[in-house]
């Protein structure tokens, strides 16, 4: 590594192995091979690394598989010692599921950590998950296309395995990574901001077996919504007992679409707390679809998820339709109108199977919300 490399590295953060700086009295999960799964998705057969009540905050450790994936060779000092990376920098817990927790074959690239089981939670109910901090545990991600899955998959000069390693540094208006433009570095540099988010927050599915970590759906999973960042609550409706939550894919920065097929991958830290809305409450104060939708910095987001993109805009727009018309008691048609006129619709990714849409709804576009529970519940959430 050259003097002015680890001069950069130095200015960033040191990297936050595991265990370290937690509070004694958190419900703690690190990213112990016992306590991830790689590739797959918790089922309402597995048994929970933790049981909390609701209204529990928890620390969670991430770890990103890149970096650790067979065609970057299965070893993470190997592969980030290639890019100037010390031993001391590399996280332990990454090198420990790369050598103690095998990925089956056909599954997903993704490491989730869990499942957290939430006493006394019911299929029907709302797991209401608010990120309340998300720290960024190594100065450093990848951004990567493989297996022919990006956006311009098939095109000449774009598919291929292959990727980038990209430095993280502080600037005067926040953290930033940096990209070169060319494989030898003369074309000059890309330099752009983060923004840390779970791409992958869940439940656990209603099967006997674990699915694919990579498709998206009713129990939340693999959704990249790039706005739900710190301050964000995400709803998941419950689908197995105990909901079974956990947490993966930890990003520094995506683009909305995240076209080549990965965003920034890096590993963060995750302080949530877990609120349970019950079923009762939620028939009480909305009669449309329920879920996956959160929250977030003035925002209601709604979102659609389908195999086709253009049926995935309609479940999402229907889905903000519900919304609308369940908080604020409107006419579906006039929130129909209003939706055209004033909210956005975007695609979230396009290269997870299940492509994925997000709306953003200003919550400050209304005044008097519906005056029941399930409403006051979400909506004091927004903010």
């Amino acid at each position: 590594m050259t003097t002015l490399a680890r001069q950069e590295q130095a200015a960033a953060f040191p990297v936050l192995q595991q265990h370290t700086g937690i509070d004694p009295a958190a419900v703690y999960v690190p990213a112990e091979p016992d306590r991830v799964l790689w590739g797959r998705l918790p089922c309402r057969a597995d048994r929970a690394v933790v049981t909390v009540t609701s209204g529990t905050t928890v620390v969670v450790d991430t770890v990103s598989h890149e970096g650790i994936l067979e065609d970057q060779g299965s070893d993470p000092v190997r592969y980030f010692g290639s890019h100037g990376v010390d031993r001391a920098e590399v996280l332990d817990d990454a090198i420990a599921v790369a050598a103690g927790r095998p990925r089956e074959p056909g599954s997903g690239p993704h490491i989730v950590t869990g499942p957290i089981a939430v006493a006394g939670a019911r299929p029907g109910d709302l797991l209401a998950v608010r990120i309340d901090a998300l720290t960024m545990r190594a100065p450093y991600g990848v951004v990567s296309t493989r297996h022919g899955r990006g956006v311009l998959s098939g095109r000449a000069g774009f598919d291929g395995d292959y990727g980038q390693f990209c430095r993280v540094a502080p600037h005067e208006d926040g953290w930033f990574a940096t990209m070169p433009l060319d494989a030898v570095g003369r074309a000059g540099h890309a330099t752009f901001p983060l923004a840390p988010f779970l791409g992958i927050m869940g439940v656990a599915t209603d099967t006997g077996t674990r699915v694919n970590s990579v498709p998206p759906g009713p129990h939340g999973g693999n959704i990249d919504v790039k706005l739900l960042t710190a301050g964000a609550t995400v709803f998941l409706p419950v689908q197995a007992p105990e909901a079974l939550f956990y947490i993966g894919d930890p990003h520094f920065a995506q683009g909305d679409g995240e076209v080549a097929l990965t965003a920034l991958e890096a590993p963060l830290r995750a302080t949530l707390t877990l609120d349970l809305i019950p079923a009762a409450e939620i028939a009480g104060g909305f009669g449309g679809r329920i879920g996956p939708f959160a929250a977030a910095h003035g925002l209601l987001i709604p979102t659609g998820l389908h195999a086709d993109l253009n049926t995935a805009l309609e479940l999402c727009v229907t889905h903000a339709v519900e919304l609308v018309t369940g908080l604020f008691e409107a006419d579906p048609r006039q929130a129909y109108l209003y939706l055209s006129a004033a909210a956005d619709f975007t695609i979230s990714q396009a290269v997870d199977q299940v492509r994925g849409v997000h709306g953003a709804v200003r919550r400050a576009d209304f005044g008097r919300a519906a005056d029941t529970a399930f409403a006051r519940r979400i909506l004091e959430r927004v903010r």
